[in-house]
Parts: structure tokens; sequence; C-alpha cells
């Protein structure tokens, strides 16, 4: 793959530090945190750092006790000092303890030597319940972390990486997260200073998800305040937008196709001075996250122009009794005009993704959902309803908030179905593994302890269930008040210091 991509950074370097991915290559080379780390990394003299993925089919590698190699070099990985994992969401955990056994490293923090190499995490999943990651790792970067990963890779390298060394400096530090000290106790999410903004795409490939697309990063955080987020305006400040001059300018002139990334993106005050610049150019354009209360005919019109086939907006809910208790600000009118738009413009479809299983919900938000969706049907014939069932997130309004059920979602996907009569397309996620990924998310360590049971017993759902109910998993409601770094430090020491004598 690596004779297909553009811009990627050969280089030596005094240290080198293994990007490591806990899902295929076509998914890493998606992440704009990802990649952005790549490049950040890269631009300092003393470090280069090589990306590792999990490959597609990693069991029967597994078992034939082939390595993971780094891409750049071909090294092993489990050669390298670092080895710095991004993982993006509950259930890519599972490709974390893939990874570390193609590294032969055991997956488990606490049964590895001494001298084995510092493993860390960071990436989005930070942002909400990183206590799952507890039993892998031995520091996680918690929230936005292009700062404070650098810090950790300069700081390291004067330690020689020595795992304990590192670990005892960084306890109680803001944004570092020490599980071996902390226990279950996660630290405040740091936030990242506009200098470090915005975060963009260093290699552009045709094998990815979004195929050939240069990302970059037009606002961090968001400015709405959707109960079930975790990207809120109450999340590090709200939404801090980038200027566009600093994103136009960093478009490198080989790239054919952009990609606007961020929580909100059109909630952008100046998101059309972005967009109309790219599409004059002749480049395709895409964009992560439209919201249909600031979408106009102008802009359609100008996403047709940039190659858009699908209009791709949220729903959120069921119902608008269902919107208004998330504090969801669509209405109805929106998503038709949205639909009006798509024909008049003659895009091909209208998506709408949303949410399942919601608190409160009943029949009769899905009956209001099938009503509107052949409304929908009637304006512009192509709708399609993505849908996910809910998973309460911590660090949101709803965190704590019970799982739906999985009879109880896919009773309610057969009524909407049934009631759609195959007209509009539903795209649903499974309710089986929404349960697991609530597990996950509202869990402790024990949970990622239970997710390496049920991964060795075959990762089928059974196993999951079964590995739950072993570890005495449940969830623990909403999470209670973080403490400080300043109220915490002095202990953290304390507690580090007493455990040096019996770490392995």
């Amino acid at each position: 793959m690596l004779d297909e991509e553009e811009g990627t950074i050969f280089k030596d370097a005094k240290h080198r530090i293994a990007l490591c991915y806990p899902s295929p290559y076509r998914a890493a080379m998606s992440s704009l945190g990802y990649q952005s780390i790549y490049r950040q990394l890269n631009e300092e003299d003393d470090f280069a750092a090589d990306r590792a993925m999990l490959p597609d089919s990693p069991a029967p590698l597994i078992q034939r006790g082939e390595l993971l190699l780094a891409m750049e070099t071909g090294q092993p990985v489990a050669q390298y000092p670092m080895l710095a994992f991004s993982v993006a969401y509950e259930l890519e955990i599972a490709g974390v303890v893939d990874s570390l056994r193609l590294c032969k490293l055991p997956a488990l923090a606490a049964v590895r030597k001494s001298d084995a190499p510092l493993i860390i995490a960071g990436g989005p999943l930070t942002f909400s319940n990183p206590v799952p990651l507890v039993p892998f790792f031995d520091i996680v970067i918690v929230g936005e972390g292009e700062e404070l990963f650098l810090e950790l890779c300069k700081t390291a390298a004067t330690l020689e990486f020595d795992r304990t060394r590192v670990c005892d400096h960084f306890a109680g530090k803001t944004g570092f997260y020490v599980p071996f000290v902390d226990g279950d106790v996660s630290p405040p999410v740091a936030q990242a200073s506009m200098a470090a903004l915005p975060a963009r795409s260093q290699i552009i490939t045709p094998n990815t998800e979004l195929r050939s697309m240069y990302l970059t990063e037009v606002a961090r955080g968001c400015s709405r305040g959707c109960t079930y987020c975790v990207m809120r305006r109450t999340t590090n400040g709200g939404m801090r937008a980038i200027d566009p001059e600093s994103i136009l300018e960093a478009i490198p002139e080989h790239a054919t196709r952009v990609g606007l990334v961020g929580a909100a993106v059109t909630d952008h005050p100046k998101i059309t001075e972005i967009v109309t610049p790219i599409v004059e150019r002749g480049l395709e354009i895409g964009i992560s996250s439209l919201r249909a209360d600031k979408l106009d005919d102008d802009f359609v019109s100008l996403l047709g122009r940039g190659g858009y086939r699908t209009l791709t907006v949220a729903l959120d809910a069921p119902s608008q009794r269902m919107r208004s208790q998330i504090e969801r600000v669509t209405r109805e009118q929106h998503i038709i005009r949205c639909a009006e738009m798509v024909r008049r413009h003659k895009l091909h479809t209208l998506k709408l993704y949303m949410i399942l299983g919601l608190p409160g919900e009943t029949d009769e938000d899905i009956d209001e959902l099938i009503d509107f969706s052949m409304r929908l049907h009637k304006v512009h014939g192509k709708i399609a309803l993505g849908i996910a069932p809910f998973v309460a997130k911590r660090h949101t309004p709803l965190d704590g908030e019970p799982f739906a059920g999985i009879s109880t979602v896919e009773k309610r996907l057969k009524r909407l179905r049934k009631g759609l009569k195959g007209q509009v397309i539903v795209r649903p996620t499974s309710a089986r593994w929404a349960w697991v990924e609530y597990m996950l998310a509202q869990g402790t360590s024990s949970a990622g302890l239970a997710l390496y049971d049920a991964h060795l017993a075959g990762g089928r759902f059974a196993d999951y269930k079964r590995a739950f109910a072993h570890r005495g998993c449940q969830p623990t409601g909403p999470v209670a008040r973080v403490r400080s770094s300043a109220e915490i430090q002095s202990e953290k020491r304390a507690a580090l210091r007493k455990r040096l004598s019996v770490r392995p």
C-alpha cells in the first residue's frame, strides 16, 4: 500500500515510536487524529513515527506466529521502545488485544516484564470512558492529546523509555491517566491550545474508507447541547472555530478531494467561505456533520457542485417529543426542506441518521417516525435511515441511563420496517453489539478484563455475555465528580511509591 500513498514520511531519527491503530489500514488512514499525530511527531528532529495497523484477519496470523511489522521500516513493532495506540471507540479495544498478541507481548500490563515497551493510549474514546483501557496500558492520554503526546515522547526518551520511571514522572499531571496509580478514577480531559489546531492529514491514499481524501479539521468541539453526546458545548469550552485561511492554505496541491471534519462543521460561522474556494478549485468536497437547520439552497447547490450525491443529516430521534427531550433543535420542517433541496438539486439520496431506544421512547414514537418517513418519501423518493441503538456515554447528561434492551430495540426495528413497507431504506447497526458497547461505555476496568476474556474465547456475542457475568460487570450509574489533578497529585505519588515494590 505504501506505493499508492502520497505524503508518506521516511526519515532517520534518534528515537522511533510505533503509532498503532487497532483496526485495519482503511480505517486507520481515515482517522484524522492518527494522521495528525503521525505528521506532528515526524516534525520533531529527534523522532520518527512509524505506523502499524491491525491486519484485516488477525486470527490466522496470530495462530501462525507472525509478527506485527511497522510499515515504514518493516521492523517488528515489539522492538520499538514505545507503542502508542489511538482508540476510537469501545469495541476497538479487542483490536488492541490482537495487536499486542501479534507483537508477542502480553496484552495485560500487569504481567508484562519491566523491560517491555512502554504502551500508551489516546484517541476519541478517552473523552468518554477510558477506564476499560486500564488493564492494557501503562499511560492513557485523556482528551486532546496533540501537545501532551509530544511531551510524553520527549520525557520518555530522556528517561530511556523506562516504564516505571515514566509512569512515576507523569503520575498526577493534567491529562495523563496512569492506571497503575489511578485505578478506576480517570482525570479530567485535557484541552489543546489553538496553536496545535487544526488536525489535518499527512497521507492521501486510495485505500481508505474515505478514498483519496485529504482531511482537515474545521472546528474543535461543538456549540450544541445534545444530551446524549460527549462532544457538546460543555466539553472543553465548546466549539473552537479554525480560521478559513489556515484551512485553505494547508490543502496540498495534489489533493483532489477534501474532507472537512468536526462535530458540527456547518455551525462554523464562515463555512461558506471555506467550502466555496475548494469547490471553485474543482475539488470534491465531503463534510462530516451537516446540520439540517443550517442548510439552504445555495449551500446544497455548492455541495452538489462539489460531488455530493447523498445528503446526510441528523434526525437523531424518532419523534419531535424525543428530539426535544434530548435538546435537539432539528424540527420536521428542517428535514422536509432538506428533502426538497435534494430533489431540486438532483442529488440521489437523503440519508437520516438517528438513535433508537432512547429513555422514555415508546411505540408511538416509532409510529411517528414511520409517518414522517413516508411523507419524506413522497417529497423525494430515495430516503435512507441509518439507525444506531442508544448507548449512554460517560460525562453526558444521559450518563447512567439503561440500555433499552436487545429485544426492545429489535421489536421496534421490526415495527419500523413493517410500517415503511420497503419504501424507505433501513440500515441499523446490531442491537447485540450495541449492548456490548454499552457495557464497556458504562464499565470499569473489570469490563476491560471481561472483553479480554471474551475475545480470547472467540469473540462471539455469547462469549461476551458469559465474560461480563463472570467478571460481575454491572453499569455503575453516573460517574462521580472527577477530582482535579491538584487534589489528587500527592496521593497518586504516594500510591505509586507504595506499589513499585510489587510491580512485575
